[in-house]
């Protein structure tokens, strides 16, 4: 009989030494146990490292220099119970640890909001060139969705002359994007607006949209590992196919766009389903480390009303 995960745990406590140790170990753990990675990481060596050097209090990208490092009985004590939870529970890594990294760019988390990661983040790091010519000229943002507030910084930071309007639906999200905001010192520039798509600002208008909203579908939502399921559900689903709510986004955004700007929205897997369902549409798909199939751009001319 293979001993539980409680006797397996015990045994651990007496018998690792160092972070080598705790590394294998966790590899191990998780291998054995089936988590599910794709908050951060992509595989259990590098989910094993951001989790233990974060709770020893280490530079996350700084393993080598550690990893034969002794660890005292309160540390080592410490890790294996983020270890554990993170098997048992199968919360994600960043809501274990209240963090998550867009490039070099920390925001806080909880399993209020949706967990940060965007395609979109690259492109605005690169201030969404050749599509904006001028960044400078770029006055106002909107970043619809905005969760963590996480695209709503970016944008920000990205744009040194533009206002930011930060929506969302959920109170409990905008609580954290403000959070994020405060700690980015940006509450000036970012506002944030509970409100249902455009609801909450019916004449608003903006050089530029951002938006990475739900797009998860029936079937799709079905098959989530439960990792995922830790997150708001109203932040993921989106109807049969996915696109419930980019159609909103499609069927509105001509009216809060002035002439010239642009909408850029990522879909997910979602692309075949929203060029069938708009066949006429001009997309255009954006190239990002993930491939050119998952964020599309469109100027305020190529929409639904648009001019």
């Amino acid at each position: 009989m293979e001993p539980n995960i409680s006797s397996i745990f015990e045994q651990a406590q007496d018998s690792l030494i160092t972070l080598r140790d705790l590394m294998r170990f966790a590899v191990s753990r998780f291998r054995q146990a089936d988590v599910f990675f794709g908050h951060g990481t992509n595989n259990a060596w590098d989910e094993a490292a951001y989790l233990l050097l974060h709770t020893l209090h280490l530079p996350i990208d700084q393993l080598e220099p550690f990893i034969d490092a002794r660890l005292t009985g309160h540390e080592l004590a410490e890790c294996l119970n983020i270890i554990r939870r993170r098997i048992e529970e199968r919360i994600p890594a960043a809501y274990l640890t209240h963090e998550a990294w867009l490039g070099e760019y920390r925001f806080y988390v909880d399993q209020r909001a949706i967990i940060p990661r965007s395609h979109i983040a690259e492109l605005l790091e690169e201030q969404l060139s050749p599509w904006v010519e001028d960044p400078w000229a770029i006055n106002r943002v909107l970043d619809l969705c905005t969760g963590s507030g996480c695209l709503a910084i970016l944008a920000a930071l990205a744009f040194p002359e533009a206002r930011v309007d930060a929506i969302d639906v959920s109170e409990d999200a905008l609580s954290i994007a403000q959070r994020n905001i405060s700690d980015y010192a940006l509450e000036t520039r970012i506002h944030t607006l509970k409100s249902n798509a455009f609801a909450a600002i019916p004449n608003e208008r903006y050089d530029l949209i951002i938006s990475n909203p739900p797009y998860v579908n029936t079937e799709s939502m079905a098959a989530l590992p439960p990792e995922y399921r830790q997150e708001p559900e109203i932040a993921l689903a989106s109807g049969e196919d996915g696109l419930d709510f980019t159609r909103i986004i499609l069927h509105e955004a001509a009216n809060h766009l002035n002439p010239g700007g642009l909408l850029i929205v990522e879909i997910g897997h979602n692309r075949e389903a929203l060029e069938a369902a708009y066949p006429d549409t001009p997309f255009t798909w954006l190239e990002t480390a993930a491939g050119g199939n998952f964020v599309f751009l469109l100027r305020q001319k190529d929409l639904p009303g648009g001019r």
